[in-house]
């Protein structure tokens, strides 16, 4: 069988279907898997990702997918989640000892990035969600914007809290984003259970982390194919008949998944199925959004936490890809922002850091020196030190369509995993997975692909991991929103 696209989609649902005994074709145009997640040699030999990645401890299929894929050690996770506003001051969010939804309390009530009137507002809109298991009433069609402002959110709370957290999580601004994936992820994450806020980030470049996967279907007598692009995939009498190479091979196969953007899923399926009445007709209404990640390399060590998030900054997180890299799993201690020491200045180890700007459409337009003059005059707000640090090297990555974007009603556009074209399966984080536009999203949408196309050969299995379980008192309330059988 195919499987076209070695992103973390089709390499989910490739590794899924070797470990269920098929023999599978992994195709990918690019010279890596990974698709956009991964990461590649600049010509200095410096390895980059193309943007920075992070899972969640709520990210159950990616968890699962990284055991799969042999890569499980190569994720560190952070119990504490670091913050720094435009004068610099630090704030730290972890959990306490109390029960789920009430186990962050006692940290973000020292989040003194708020004032009361804001963390009060906030608390408030955290409890309506719990209350509720995650799923408050009357909340379609609206945008996050439009719940946050009914539950009569402060501008600063808004803009210092939900905005912070949401816009890097989902790639959109507020109020471009269905209100139902913004109460997702502070339930999924925060509320739910105690471990779901843990941020894991790759202490290798991206691109580590799928070599398994190749292991994993080649021991299995399957086949992985770099350099390889398809042009078209053919239907015949209602079925997938074949792929066709862009060197002109046709290649047949019992079944195909196709895992690949919905933007080139349309240029190889017939146009038609994405006509009016076709069944991808709403992929036509799916609109993108940009990522930037921005690299820097400075000659001295200038930052000490392994990331930050930024409160009223363009730039929303830095992650120090030194300290990441590096063998210790001990976060350094958070301190206020460093001033330069010129003890320090001649010390020969370097840091490198990188920045990510999610939703990033004022920087679309904006030349790469732009971008680098913005960024530089930020971390010198955040880590003085990079006022007296040579910049040795900077790198501007714009992904203009990075992800698809969360809007309002967006489930309505997206399709399944099995359509009414026989031996024919679609995935990647734009089908229908429950999730947004997320590496989880990705792999959950492999998974479900490689679950649709098992149970059409008679081989049902499950594949799909459950989230995880809710606790203390939003498990009690969850349970209440239950349907009651009669």
């Amino acid at each position: 069988m195919l499987v076209i696209g070695g992103g973390l989609a089709g390499l989910a649902s490739a590794v899924a279907l070797a470990e269920a005994g098929w023999k599978v074709q992994l195709l990918e145009k690019r010279p890596h898997l990974g698709g956009r997640a991964t990461s590649y040699t600049l010509p200095d030999g410096n390895e980059v990702d193309n943007c920075q990645h992070v899972t969640l401890g709520c990210c159950t299929n990616l968890a699962d997918f990284y055991h799969r894929a042999g890569a499980a050690d190569k994720v560190r996770f952070y119990d504490e989640l670091y913050f720094a506003d435009r004068a610099g001051r630090r704030y730290a969010i972890k959990a306490g000892a109390l029960p789920p939804p009430l186990h962050m309390a006692p940290s973000f009530a020292f989040f003194s990035a708020l004032r009361f009137a804001d963390k009060r507002g906030v608390a408030k809109a955290m409890l309506a969600i719990a209350r509720a298991g995650g799923k408050p009433p009357d909340i379609e069609k609206l945008s996050m914007l439009d719940w946050l402002r009914r539950l009569r959110q402060t501008p600063a709370a808004i803009n210092r809290f939900w905005r912070v957290v949401l816009t890097s999580a989902l790639d959109e601004e507020l109020d471009r984003t269905d209100a139902r994936y913004g109460i997702d992820v502070f339930w999924k994450a925060f509320l739910a259970n105690r471990e779901g806020y843990r941020v894991g980030i790759p202490s290798v470049p991206l691109a580590e982390l799928y070599e398994g996967c190749r292991e994993a279907v080649t021991s299995r007598g399957g086949e992985v194919k770099l350099r390889c692009g398809v042009r078209e995939v053919r239907l015949r009498d209602g079925a997938f008949s074949c792929a066709l190479f862009e060197d002109g091979t046709e290649v047949a196969a019992d079944a195909c998944v196709v895992a690949v953007p919905h933007m080139a899923l349309m240029e190889l399926l017939p146009k038609e199925m994405f006509e009016a009445e076709g069944p991808l007709a709403g992929l036509q209404s799916l609109r993108t959004s940009p990522i930037t990640g921005v690299h820097f390399w400075f000659d001295r060590k200038v930052m000490n936490e392994p990331f930050l998030a930024l409160i009223d900054h363009t730039t929303q997180w830095i992650f120090n890809k030194t300290f990441l890299y590096s063998g210790s799993r001990a976060p350094q201690p958070v301190h206020k922002a460093e001033e330069p020491d010129e003890s320090k200045a001649a010390a020969p180890a370097g840091q490198y850091l990188q920045l990510v700007i999610s939703a990033s459409y004022d920087l679309v337009a904006k030349s790469r020196q732009e971008i680098v003059d913005l960024c530089r005059a930020e971390l010198a707000e955040i880590l003085p030190a990079t006022k007296g640090a040579q910049l040795l090297k900077a790198t501007v990555i714009k992904e203009i369509n990075a992800t698809f974007s969360p809007q309002p009603e967006v489930d309505s556009f997206r399709p399944k995993q099995k359509l009414d074209v026989r031996k024919l399966f679609l995935a990647g984080d734009w089908t229908q997975t429950g999730w947004p536009a997320t590496m989880e999203g990705a792999v959950r949408s492999g998974y479900l692909a490689a679950e649709a196309l098992l149970a059409d050969r008679g081989q049902p299995r499950k594949v799909l991991q459950p989230d995880l379980p809710y606790e203390g008192f939003s498990k009690r309330w969850a349970e209440k929103q239950k349907p009651r059988a009669r």
